[in-house]
């Protein structure tokens, strides 16, 4: 039984959940004596892959072409079905970011294999990989066993650890697939993101404003907050549903799921959905004017109050500390 690792990168550096799904590969990989090898796929990525070595990888593949810089479906489906065909592999462990929501489906057809998305945990029980995700929108969890001979898993980020990278260094092989005009049929063109806009699935601090803000306006003293912080601008479905923010800003089980140093609830009441997406955060801190708030139930620290007193008060002394 071999594992393969699609390590996904971007403008040739890994995001974090790469080093995720790497570290819980080789952990499964030792309890089932299987080898685990990586793949990156894009424009000169050779120089990255030996780094998957810091995470337990001895051995990458990787896949290089110019046309690969932006990610096409076709041609990243096509490079993976053929890599497991040739190399034998059995398992498939990709990050369930949108790229890998993506290709999870696309893979299974081509493989004939089964898929357990999103998943939260993974175990061994008489030597099958039993994968833990969430149904009914995050309201209950499943067990889950594939029974084809292939099988995809991918793994929800910030919920697996990456682990502490070692100074090892992966070996690197070149993996030759000839692709056609074909398999560009249908390519990302280009990726435009915010310069000063710090993505909640990759941020060490976070403050997330909830619906008790009133209205959209108000979110302008959430957005001082995170500034002054150097944090992220989180928010919770109902002020993404309500047309407040933007979805790539929700957290939740329907937003992503994070796991920061800090994070920061604002008027968020803590519905189940929100705090699967965030409860695996090292600190919360939970600001609410309604002491009976689910939220305080996970929280490390709780205010109790109007957040249009506290958080400008919080803003203000933050902002003093970091002049001195």
């Amino acid at each position: 039984m071999k594992i393969l690792v699609f390590a996904e990168q971007r403008e040739n550096q890994f995001k974090k959940t790469a080093f995720e799904v790497c570290n819980a590969a080789i952990k499964l990989g030792l309890e089932l004596n299987s080898e685990v090898v990586g793949l990156v796929v894009g424009e000169s990525v050779s120089q990255i892959a030996s780094k998957l070595g810091g995470f337990g990888i001895k051995k990458v593949f990787v896949v290089e072409d110019p046309r690969l810089k932006n990610y096409s479906t076709s041609a990243y489906s096509t490079i993976i079905n053929q890599i497991i065909e040739k190399e034998s592999i059995s398992i498939l462990f990709l990050s369930a970011s949108a790229m890998g929501k993506d290709l999870a489906p696309c893979l299974s057809v081509k493989l004939n294999a089964g898929v357990a998305s999103d998943c939260t945990q993974l175990k061994i029980e008489d030597g099958k990989i039993i994968a833990t995700r969430p149904i009914f929108a995050g309201k209950s969890f499943v067990d889950v066993e594939i029974t084809s001979d292939k099988k995809i898993f991918s793994l929800r980020p910030n919920v697996f650890t990456a682990g502490i990278a070692s100074n090892e260094t992966a070996e690197v092989l070149k993996f030759e697939v000839e692709l056609l005009e074909k398999d560009f049929s249908t390519i990302v063109t280009e990726v435009k993101q915010s310069t000063n806009k710090k993505d909640v699935a990759e941020a060490d601090i976070i403050v997330t404003g909830g619906r008790g803000l009133k209205e959209p306006e108000n979110f302008l003293m959430i957005e001082k907050l995170a500034d002054s912080l150097g944090a992220a601008v989180g928010a919770s479905r109902a002020v993404v549903d309500a047309g407040w923010r933007p979805h790539d800003e929700q957290v939740g089980q329907t937003g992503k799921t994070v796991s920061p140093s800090l994070y920061i609830a604002v008027a968020v009441s803590g519905a189940v959905q929100h705090l699967a997406g965030m409860s695996s955060s090292k600190y919360i801190v939970a600001i609410n004017k309604d002491k009976e708030a689910p939220i305080f139930n996970v929280a490390d620290y709780g205010i109790i109050g109007d957040a249009f007193e506290i958080i400008p008060a919080l803003t203000d002394e933050i902002n003093k500390l970091k002049s001195h």
